[in-house]
């Protein structure tokens, strides 16, 4: 964009826009309770601007977004000021006034999320809507008996049913700040930090450049929790260093790809998984990342696992002494994430602070690192374009995932007004005949096909209404079903045909997708089996409760997965891989019968 008196006013009301956003999210954590049909309106009138207008390239879309943004910011403020009035009328529009509103709020839900993320997730809440207007006329079981319009919409969009309800508290106030914690860091010296320290523990093995961008992923990526954000950003550096190492392409792209779909089962943000996983099961946050760790842990030991057998195989080279971090590099940049990750592990584990609140400190000890670099140098420019920087990608990260979840909350809302996920949990129990393990596999066959087209998060919100209440019925408790259908949700990354992290990889380097989906999946062999290794082996969730039992449980899952990665990819005889592959689900599966 040239830069004219236009376009400086434009970028000036953008950082005013997304300061505005990030200090009303931080003011939410210390001020106390506000009401639910105050923070979450004014959520969404924060986000509608970023989610409408911003990044529109041609003048209809800017001046039409504008438009539903102007139209969706006056709806959500008038629920926000008409909150008291609204609360007595339990869900019911009184005039059409209000049913104006009311189309208006979804309207614009649905159109925001098309425009972050594409349309098969709103074309879905669309769907979910006439089967609520009009499902009455279905006939048989998967009809219903109607609801008044007026209490249909108003239950979505005057009362905690809808739009409004637990999923986009959530979003309020637990996943915006954790965004903007994750915005904070990467406009510092954190994620170079992530690199030197990749670098300094791996880059001299064997298969070394391999080996760093796992690292450096997993690092990376329990602060970004997108698959695709983390191919972007450390792909960057990792698949031009693999490149000059001499590694196959296919091979750099789908290491690159899998290490950084990782980043969405790696505590703390998991995708913004986590918390909404805190809503959905009632299990504090801080037990969900005990849960979830070990497994993260197995999903890359196989991915170094993976490596190593194509080290071997290609002769993998090292990297270089000299192409290394020095050690005070390593030590300074560190500490970028080190000091606002301790703070934030204190805060939570030692203080007991909520998530949020130990967030907010965390944020306030990462922006105070923004005004120093690696040299430790204080320049005043570059802290400038730093704190830019934080802002307005906190503020578009944190409007696309609000977008989601808003049209997820449209799709959970028709579910329970309609008792439509009841039925489906029903079919659900009668095509597995009742059997837990046919259940699994039907739910991660929908988890694998709903991922293809909506985001992680969004298909597990999904996924696991439907699914969920079955899967518990059947024996599993609440947090091992949640698990299981969220790291299935998560297949699509590296699954044709729609993988996104492969696409994107395979573009950055210059491959054919089809040969880095393959190597992808072979590397990633985890991704599929440890879902049902947790529930082969529900000890390895139980960290916190019986830490003995689930290290044990860990180290018999790793010595499958061992197995079977090695026998995927470094076994070159079909004898040999299928002896090795069925020794290694056998030492999986014992768990059922221990």
């Amino acid at each position: 964009m040239p830069d004219t008196p236009r376009s400086r006013i434009a970028a000036a009301s953008w950082l005013i826009l997304s300061a505005a956003l990030v200090a009303y999210h931080l003011t939410l954590v210390f001020s106390g309770l506000v009401p639910n049909l105050v923070s979450r309106p004014l959520h969404m009138a924060f986000i509608l601007p970023f989610a409408l207008v911003l990044g529109n390239k041609s003048r209809m879309g800017w001046i039409s977004g504008a438009l539903l943004a102007a139209f969706g910011v006056a709806a959500a403020l008038w629920i926000a000021v008409n909150h008291n009035r609204l609360g007595d009328q339990y869900g019911f529009l009184e005039n059409n006034f209000q049913i104006a509103i009311a189309v208006v709020l979804l309207g614009v839900t649905l159109e925001a999320a098309r425009r972050a993320i594409g349309w098969p997730l709103p074309l879905v809440a669309a769907a979910a809507l006439f089967y609520g207007l009009f499902g009455q006329y279905i006939p048989g079981q998967f009809g219903h008996s109607g609801t008044p319009l007026a209490s249909f919409l108003g239950t979505l969009t005057i009362a905690e049913g809808g739009i409004w309800g637990s999923l986009t508290g959530v979003s309020v106030g637990v996943v915006a700040i954790f965004v903007i914690f994750g915005a904070v860091l990467n406009a510092g010296e954190a994620g170079q930090g992530f690199m030197n320290v990749a670098a300094a523990a791996a880059g001299r093995l064997k298969g070394g450049g391999a080996k760093v961008s796992v690292i450096s992923s997993a690092l990376f990526g329990s602060i970004s929790g997108s698959a695709s954000a983390n191919v972007a950003s450390t792909g960057a550096i990792t698949l031009p260093a693999m490149t000059r190492l001499g590694y196959p392409k296919r091979l750099s792209a789908a290491v690159e790809a899998v290490a950084s779909s990782g980043g969405q089962i790696m505590p703390p943000l998991m995708g913004a998984g986590a918390f909404v996983m805190v809503e959905l099961t009632g299990v504090p946050y801080t037990s969900i990342m005990a849960a979830a760790i070990l497994p993260a842990i197995l999903y890359f030991f196989a991915v170094w696992i993976g490596i190593n057998a194509y080290a071997t195989r290609f002769d993998l080279k090292s990297v270089d002494e000299a192409d290394g971090p020095a050690r005070r590099d390593v030590i300074i940049t560190s500490l970028f994430f080190l000091v606002p990750f301790s703070i934030l592990l204190w805060a939570m584990f030692a203080a007991k602070f909520t998530p949020e609140y130990a967030a907010a400190l965390a944020i306030l000890a990462g922006a105070l690192l923004l005004f120093f670099n690696a040299e430790l140098e204080f320049r005043p420019a570059q802290i400038s374009e730093r704190f830019k920087g934080a802002l307005l990608n906190a503020a578009r990260q944190v409007s696309m995932i609000a977008a989601i979840i808003l049209c997820a909350s449209i799709i959970i809302g028709v579910l329970g007004i309609t008792g439509l996920g009841v039925k489906i949990t029903s079919l659900i129990l009668e095509g597995s005949g009742g059997m837990l393990w046919p259940s699994l596999l039907l739910t991660a066959l929908a988890c694998l096909l709903l991922g293809m087209e909506v985001p992680t998060t969004a298909a597990y919100v999904i996924c696991v209404s439907v699914a969920g209440p079955a899967l518990t019925q059947l024996g599993l408790e609440p947090l091992q079903a949640h698990l299981f259908v969220f790291w299935f949700a998560l297949l699509s990354t590296i699954t044709p045909p729609v993988c996104g992290a492969v696409f994107i990889a395979a573009g950055m380097i210059g491959e054919n997708w089809l040969k880095v989906a393959l190597t992808a999946m072979a590397l990633g062999v985890g991704l599929y089996l440890i879902p049902l290794g947790m529930i082969a082996n529900p000890d390895i969730l139980r960290l916190a409760e019986n830490p003995a039992f689930a290290i044990l449980a860990m180290l018999r899952v790793a010595v499958g997965l061992g197995l079977v990665s090695y026998g995927l990819i470094g076994a070159r005889k079909v004898t040999k891989t299928v002896l090795l592959v069925g020794a290694g689900l056998i030492v999986i599966f014992s768990g059922l019968y221990i």
